[in-house]
């Protein structure tokens, strides 16, 4: 029998238990995610969550830094203003606060900024309980074999270019409603001052209503399949119990399903909105490019959003800078009033969200 001599415990080292004492760098970099793989998902996250606060702000303070000489030159009078000139672009140029700008040049947007809130608001009365209407037939009312090819459908819309909506809006159906609907509407309009705006003349099919059916159109999609997918989280067992109690399907719907997703509803009407607010291209089509307000509902005009395009080839011809600086700030007006829309939207979301049980809330 061989004996084993040595000090106890001291085992010669083999070659390859040298390799597998030393790793390598592919399973040491394993090892370093593994060990900092918590700390990385929250790096990840932080900035997953900054990273859109930062590009709204970065984007802001763009803007007004580019709108600041518009701004120290125009004033106030940019907001309730209705004179919209560049001025005498062959003239001498002027002076004003230290901003060179051309002689008689006055820029108020009134108009532009009282197109763009009443054009949206057009829209969402009319997309609203269309979507509403329209999700809850899909879900609630209709089998499964028709509402699924109507769903996409829907979805189908959303992704339709505004370019193709603005086309048709502009070549078909604005005429379409100012031959057969807007006459019907205006001559039946009786002479009351609140409702003389939807008096004559009629317009071609240009103009303010037109714009703001077809933003109804473009927006239902949007918030119709947001919609579509709340109805369908809601549980059956609260409904069934409801009716149960005897509820009517329409007081089922009332104080039952809208309830329980009247949250997520007003996050899809903003979002409709915030497509509306910023629609460009459909309403430089069908819009007519009016930037004065309108004497009815059926004539010309614009928005925030549709000068900035129609107006930049123009305000590119000022050597002085100044109707660029002009066009900024109108950007910069559409942002915060972007902003503000989706902070009243967030205080309605969380006044809303208090409401502990949806049956029978107030």
């Amino acid at each position: 029998m061989t004996s084993v001599s040595g000090v106890a415990g001291n085992v010669p080292v083999t070659p390859q238990a040298e390799a597998m004492g030393k790793p390598s760098w592919l399973r040491r970099a394993a090892d370093f995610v593994r060990r900092h793989e918590e700390s990385g998902w929250r790096t990840v996250a932080w900035v997953a969550v900054l990273l859109p606060l930062a590009a709204l702000v970065f984007a802001v303070s763009v803007l007004a830094v580019k709108a600041w000489p518009a701004v120290r030159v125009n004033g106030w009078y940019f907001l309730y203003g209705r004179t919209w000139t560049y001025g005498n672009g062959y003239g001498a140029v002027v002076h004003t606060d230290g901003v060179a700008h051309p002689q008689g040049a006055q820029f108020g947007a009134w108009a532009i900024i009282w197109g763009t809130l009443v054009s949206s608001l057009i829209a969402i009365v009319i997309a609203v309980p269309l979507s509403i209407g329209a999700a809850f037939a899909l879900t609630e009312r209709m089998p499964t074999w028709i509402s699924r090819p109507l769903g996409f459908t829907i979805e189908i819309l959303a992704g339709i270019p505004s370019v193709v909506i603005g086309l048709w809006g502009i070549l078909t159906f604005g005429p379409w409603l100012a031959k057969h609907v807007f006459p019907a509407i205006a001559d039946h309009m009786p002479d009351v001052p609140v409702l003389r705006y939807f008096g004559n003349p009629t317009g071609t099919g240009e103009g303010l209503l037109s714009a703001g059916i077809v933003l109804a159109l473009m927006i239902v999609p949007i918030i119709a399949s947001t919609t579509r997918d709340l109805f369908t989280q809601v549980p059956p067992l609260p409904k069934e119990g409801a009716s149960a109690l005897g509820m009517t399907d329409w007081e089922v719907a009332n104080r039952v399903t809208l309830p329980w997703v009247r949250s997520g509803i007003v996050g899809a009407t903003v979002l409709g909105l915030g497509r509306a607010l910023g629609e460009t291209i459909a309403i430089a089509m069908i819009g007519g490019a009016s930037l004065q307000i309108p004497h009815t509902v059926y004539l010309p005009f614009t928005t925030v959003a549709a000068t900035i395009l129609t107006q930049l080839d123009g305000a590119l011809t000022d050597g002085t800078g100044f109707a660029i600086a002009t066009l900024a700030e109108l950007a910069l007006v559409l942002a915060v009033i972007s902003v503000a829309v989706n902070l009243v939207a967030r205080l309605i979301v969380n006044r809303t969200g208090r409401v502990h049980a949806p049956v029978g809330g107030h």
